[in-house]
């Protein structure tokens, strides 16, 4: 395995990567949700987070602007 050149680059302003952190990020609310009072109905934070996800692959393959094709 090889890293693209500008992976840096990519980290930062991709949105399939934003979008994984956002699911991520919604995962780990909804493992201690129990703790934080119950401000969401069970199911909304797996909802949103299978939809940040989706929209993550669907990301991954559009052309962002900004970017070079050169992988």
């Amino acid at each position: 395995m090889k890293f693209i050149t500008d992976w840096r680059q990519v980290l930062g302003r991709a949105w399939s990567v934003r979008l994984m952190l956002l699911a991520a990020f919604l995962s780990g609310v909804e493992a201690v949700s129990p703790w934080l009072g119950g401000f969401l109905e069970p199911g909304h934070l797996a909802l949103f987070s299978a939809l940040a996800t989706s929209g993550a692959f669907v990301a991954r393959f559009l052309a962002q602007k900004d970017f070079d094709d050169e992988t």
